[in-house]
Parts: structure tokens; sequence; C-alpha cells
């Protein structure tokens, strides 16, 4: 039997609460929901840039998937939550640019966007990942 086993990065945000930055079982890899906050201040940044605060959120999920010795092209899943539906093009075109950039061969990761409310009014979007790990 497989053992799960914290991944922990200080390229990424400390959880704020109980939970892990990312857990891997195996070669599955999921990580925890990610924000435009930077790493070493823990502070969110650009507030009311979705655009920005998506290409931050996206940089701390690649750490975390890095973290735990898969590629960002061994991701297969993101989902992505918004706080407003008005956001979607430019989180979308952010989102597009930066997983275009990251990713080797035209296979680019399965998503799911929601419109929802978020932990803190500063956050207009959050992000989580699941990848399976290439041996």
């Amino acid at each position: 039997m497989t053992a799960k086993i914290r991944i922990s990065t200080d390229a990424a945000p400390a959880p704020a609460h109980t939970f892990s930055q990312g857990v891997r079982k195996g070669p599955i890899v999921q990580v925890s929901g990610q924000g435009p906050v930077d790493p070493q201040t823990n502070e969110y940044l650009f507030p009311g840039d979705v655009a920005a605060q998506t290409t931050r959120t996206l940089e701390n999920v690649k750490a975390i998937v890095e973290a735990s010795g898969a590629t960002f092209d061994d991701v297969v899943m993101l989902r992505v939550y918004l706080t407003a539906r008005e956001d979607f093009p430019i989180m979308n075109e952010a989102y597009g640019a930066f997983v275009s950039a990251h990713t080797t061969g035209d296979v680019l990761p399965a998503r799911t966007t929601v419109f929802t409310g978020l932990p803190r009014e500063e956050m207009l979007v959050e992000i989580d990942g699941l990848a399976v790990v290439s041996d």
C-alpha cells in the first residue's frame, strides 16, 4: 500500500489553515486551492487585477506540482474558482497564456471554472490542480 506524502515548498505560500499545500499518493498529486499570495510574505497581491492574480495563483500551483516530483506537463486537471462572472474573459486570457507557456505538446490540462464566493475579499481567483506523475 502506498503512503500519502505531504507536499511542502517555500516556493508557494504556506497553508493558512489545517491542510497541506499538496498531497501525493503513488502517482497522484492533489494541489490544494491556491490564491494570489506571495510565498515569501504571505501577502495577497494585485488587488482588483484578475489577470495578475490568475498568473500568480498558477505560479503557486506549479511550484507545488514541481515539489511533488511532477512537472506542469503532468497536470491533468485545473479547477478555477472566480468571484465574478465578468472576470471570466480576463482570467481565461491570463490562464491560457500561462498554461500554453508551461505545457509542451498540444494536450492542455482539463479545466472547470466555477463562480463562487472565496474566503477573502481580495481574492478574485483560486485554483487547485490534479497531476499524475510520469515515471
